[in-house]
């Protein structure tokens, strides 16, 4: 943290259309946490971003002070911990409540995102696939709103405020919405899971969050071409 006197620098080096990023953006708005934002490309990934993420090489990458945290859940996280003293709170005070945000949170990354990207990438019976095993996932999550003593009869994950669970599940819902429009699918049909089809209308349009969501128009026209690029077979010789 800066000393006292000292003003805080706070850099998220990101895309606006990054999932990923948006968690971040999401969390530093809640938070009244003023940053600068520094767009990336996928086509040229800065000097800066090489150094402060040496590893994987991907964003969000946020820089406090000079000092680089990687990984959206993580710097979600490293937010709460390190502006613990500004509300709202992102995690719960209780370590049973704390183990079982961040198991759900967890299962949004390694069940959830992995399915989706599925999606982005079938074609034909491995769509469907795709599809089918999103629901899946998207299922539990309704059945989790339903009857976890966590989450259930609560406007969000969090509680009353949003928490580390809706900004990791919600940070997606422009990139879920926008897949399900550039795909023609169904991934959260409002019928069948009708708790969490009101959480992420009520999420998308709360204070804070609507701000950095990105557009659900543009989102689904970028999924388009990019999955056009990406799933076109190889131009013959």
């Amino acid at each position: 943290m800066a000393t006292e006197g000292e003003k805080e620098q706070v850099k998220l080096l990101g895309a606006t259309l990054s999932p990923f990023v948006v968690r971040v953006r999401i969390a530093l708005a809640l938070k009244g946490i003023d940053y600068e934002f520094i767009q990336e490309t996928m086509q040229s990934k800065s000097e800066l971003l090489l150094k402060s993420n040496p590893v994987h090489k991907k964003i969000p990458v946020l820089i406090h002070n000079g000092k680089p945290v990687c990984e959206s859940t993580v710097i979600v996280q490293y937010i709460e911990e390190a502006w613990g003293s500004k509300v709202p709170n992102l995690m719960p005070k209780d370590p049973y409540d704390r183990a079982v945000a961040r198991f759900w949170a967890a299962f949004v990354d390694d069940k959830i995102f992995p399915s989706m990207r599925g999606v982005f990438l079938g074609q034909g019976e491995q769509l469907q696939k795709a599809v089918e095993e999103s629901v899946t996932n998207f299922l539990l999550i309704e059945e989790a709103l339903r009857t976890n003593q966590c989450f259930a009869g609560k406007a969000y994950f969090g509680g009353d405020q949003i928490g580390l669970v809706d900004i990791a599940l919600g940070g997606l819902s422009a990139f879920i919405k926008g897949l399900e429009k550039a795909t023609d699918s169904v991934l959260i049909d409002p019928e069948k899971m009708p708790l969490l089809s009101a959480w992420m209308d009520r999420f998308c349009k709360s204070d804070g969050v609507r701000e950095v969501m990105p557009d659900f128009t543009k989102q689904a026209e970028f999924i388009s071409t990019r999955r056009a690029s990406m799933i076109s077979p190889p131009t013959a010789k």
